[in-house]
């Protein structure tokens, strides 16, 4: 296991910074995602960890040793790539030894080892096969299996099932999470996909251009969000922002400016059938989402368009609504786009009684 530090990393290519003064710690034997858009650093983050790009300033620190100038193949990190980066000709067990013997394992030890890894992982039965033989998840497997015979301090994972389709995508995050927890190792894993690193990471950083938004567990990163960007990337949808100057009868009282008002689309009460202390927007459903247990409607108002996530029946025939959101459960953030904070911001209606409805 190892604690990775970065401390002022900097990266550019050619005359474009991509990473500036990037601070981070990964804690020892956590299951730590980088998520964020496509550019925004996290891949070029993941390779200077592993050694595969070299830092244009700044230290990065694997356990208590600073591996700047150490080369890959020395930092004991094992890389898992998008596209699995098999060898077409070897079979399942040679892809997978393949690193043991160019250590210098014996071959006793080498057939022990597969052997005891193709377990875990499920492979057993095709280790005679060649990887175009094998479905995509297999061939994930395989990867991961290659990976994991080194028994490296960290995992690192480039968006390994991104070539998956959905079902199997689905599987093979619940199998990465259980393979973390019997391996007790360091996982870093890198993916655009908000859902994914929401259900496999116990911590999260979120990235933007070059720059961490905010790195904190999931539900504190859903409950609490620190800025505009990490409230609307994390969620599902994202939540809803809408400009002060566009919201009527809701007056914030802050000792720092507000720029916009948010809200998760599970808080909006469809059509309140008692008064609720709180923000109310009338207006047109556009479109319904019915996806089981759940309805999601887009709504046009003055204020914008928003969504609305019930578990409730759905609404077969209405188009006119009107949507409340108590005032505990509405976001404020600068026209900066930072959270503010703090018990000096406060939101009184501007109707007699402190009810709309």
């Amino acid at each position: 296991m190892a604690r990775i530090q970065l401390k002022g990393i900097s990266k550019k290519f050619k005359d474009e910074t991509v990473i500036q003064d990037l601070n981070l710690e990964i804690k020892d034997g956590s299951f730590t995602v980088l998520v964020g858009p496509s550019g925004c650093g996290k891949s070029t983050t993941l390779r200077m960890v592993a050694g595969l790009e070299k830092q244009s300033g700044g230290e990065i620190w694997i356990d208590d040793t600073c591996v700047n100038d150490t080369p890959p193949g020395l930092r004991d990190v094992a890389m898992v790539f998008q596209n699995y980066a098999l060898y077409p000709t070897m079979t399942v067990r040679g892809n997978i030894e393949f690193g043991l013997k160019n250590r210098g394992v014996s071959r006793n030890e080498r057939e022990k080892l597969v052997k005891d890894i193709s377990e875990i992982v499920g492979l057993a039965p095709f280790l005679d096969k060649k990887p175009q033989n094998l479905s995509g998840g297999q061939r994930q497997r395989v990867a991961l299996a290659r990976a994991m015979v080194k028994k490296p301090k960290v995992f690192i994972l480039d968006e390994p099932l991104s070539n998956l389709d959905a079902k199997l995508r689905n599987q093979m995050r619940t199998e990465l999470i259980q393979l973390h927890k019997r391996l007790g190792t360091t996982f870093v894993y890198v993916t655009h996909d908000q859902v994914e690193a929401m259900s496999m990471g116990d911590e999260i950083v979120v990235m933007n251009k070059g720059e961490i938004q905010q790195a904190d567990s999931p539900m504190k990163l859903y409950q609490d969000p620190a800025n505009l960007f990490t409230a609307q990337f994390i969620g599902t949808p994202a939540m809803n922002v809408m400009k002060m100057g566009d919201v009527k009868g809701l007056d914030v009282r802050s000792d720092r400016p507000v720029g916009y008002v948010g809200f998760r689309p599970e808080q909006g009460i469809l059509n309140p059938d008692r008064p609720v202390e709180g923000l109310v927007l009338k207006g047109d459903i556009v479109t319904r989402e019915s996806l089981g247990a759940e309805s999601i409607y887009q709504i046009r108002s003055d204020a914008g368009m928003f969504f609305v996530k019930t578990f409730l029946k759905p609404l077969e025939s209405a188009n006119k609504v009107n949507v409340a959101v108590p005032y505990e459960q509405l976001f404020y953030f600068g026209p900066d786009g930072g959270r503010v904070y703090g018990a000096g911001v406060s939101a009184k209606p501007l109707v007699a009684g402190g009810a709309i409805v």
